[in-house]
């Protein structure tokens, strides 16, 4: 019989890791990567299949976490987005 998993324990926040964003426990995987993907339109089990160092439950975890969190998701990835055109800008004045 096996053990059942507690979900809660499928995502969770480290200071030393991303900056203390959401991750996959056990992993460097943050749950805004897992969302980019998902709104490029891959489905849970393509993810699963892609990242295949992730189960299926812990993709499922991650937009579990992404639908009760959204905004604050949404804001990490604004952030990220940002933060890259500034280095794209500052790198194609060097050029």
């Amino acid at each position: 019989m096996s053990t059942a998993t507690d979900i809660g324990t499928l995502v969770t926040c480290s200071p030393d890791i991303r900056k203390g964003r959401p991750i996959i426990t056990g992993t460097r995987t943050s749950v805004s990567r897992i969302v980019v993907l998902y709104k490029q339109g891959a489905s849970a089990e393509e993810i699963a299949r892609r990242m295949n160092h992730l189960s299926l439950a812990q993709v499922y975890a991650a937009l579990a976490y992404y639908h009760v969190n959204q905004d604050e998701i949404e804001a990490d990835l604004a952030e990220e987005d940002a933060e890259y055109w500034k280095l794209a800008s500052l790198h194609a004045k060097k050029a």
